[in-house]
């Protein structure tokens, strides 16, 4: 087999490109900190990457899911807070409204601190968000969910769930029925057997109007109005003990998520690892690879130079 200067030529270049090649491939490595920047650097590595790349995507989106459900629960928290002190205020005016040996004049102002209780109640049944959304209206949330004349519900009857991880969605808004027309399971029940009254402003509807009624000396009256107000504080009694398990069940919710954002923060901290580990460089490797390549690169170039010397024209001189 013959050997001419051509082959040899085109021999040596190829290793040089071939050289140069691995040359710059380390250096792109060592510049960008990426032992993986295209999918023939390691096929396997870089298709695990991409199930990586997608699990930190699901992570973060639940993340921002939990961001925004945890101030949503806690708007609906710090709420009925207002409203937990507002049905306390209403019990004391009913229990001083029990008192036989009231004037018409006193009850008409019991009647009148009790309006103002009420409508306080109602404007926060029927507050909104910071967009304007009414929180206790369940999907319903582009109008207010009570009435201002007599507080009947309109709003939806579905609550406001969220997916705040991959296994566990949560109630984030309760509709305005669940919070302020609804009893619990220890509720008071009526001396006489018939149904509670579970609104709320029914019932302080109910006390305001005996209350605004003059008795005087009249006994039967006396009698229907003391009825009014007993039953009033009987379903406040209620009434309160139902906002205080949704609360409850609020402070539970806020406690998981704060749970699961620890959670989440360690799946970032895992997942970030994960990818390190498959397309981050190792410093050191690349680098002894780097310098490696660079000799053997250089070592082609002095052979190509040599070789030019080897020509059969350059000998015959």
């Amino acid at each position: 087999m013959r050997v001419s200067t051509q082959m040899m030529y085109e021999q040596n270049m190829r290793g040089i490109s071939s050289s140069q090649t691995e040359w710059l491939k380390y250096g792109e490595q060592i510049s960008t900190g990426k032992r993986v920047t295209r999918p023939s650097d390691d096929p396997i590595a870089a298709s695990q990457a991409v199930v990586v790349s997608q699990a930190q995507a699901q992570n973060s989106q639940y993340g921002l899911a939990r961001t925004f459900a945890t101030q949503r629960v806690s708007l609906e928290e710090s709420t009925l807070d207002q409203v937990t002190k507002a049905i306390q205020s209403a019990q004391e005016k009913i229990v001083n409204a029990g008192n036989g040996t009231l004037s018409d004049d006193d009850r008409a102002s019991l009647a009148t601190d009790l309006q103002g209780i009420r409508d306080q109640i109602l404007n926060l049944a029927n507050s909104t968000d910071g967009n304007g959304r009414y929180i206790f209206a369940g999907y319903n949330t582009d109008k207010a969910p009570f009435s201002q004349t007599d507080g009947s519900y309109s709003g939806g009857s579905t609550s406001v769930t969220q997916q705040v991880d991959s296994a566990r969605s949560m109630v984030i808004g309760h509709t305005g029925t669940q919070v302020f027309a609804s009893l619990t399971s220890n509720a008071v029940a009526e001396p006489d057997g018939s149904a509670s009254e579970k609104n709320v402003f029914a019932m302080l509807d109910s006390a305001i109007a005996a209350l605004k009624t003059p008795v005087a000396d009249d006994d039967e009256a006396q009698a229907e109005s003391q009825a009014a107000v007993d039953k009033t504080n009987r379903g406040l009694k209620n009434a309160l003990n139902n906002v205080l398990s949704v609360r409850a069940e609020l402070g539970t919710q806020l406690n998981e998520l704060d749970s699961l954002n620890a959670l989440g923060d360690d799946r970032t901290v895992a997942q970030a690892q994960q990818m390190s580990d498959l397309v981050d460089v190792d410093w050191n490797a690349a680098i002894s690879s780097y310098m490696m390549q660079q000799a053997a690169l250089q070592a082609s170039y002095k052979t190509f130079s040599d070789m030019q010397g080897m020509s059969l024209f350059q000998m015959n001189k």
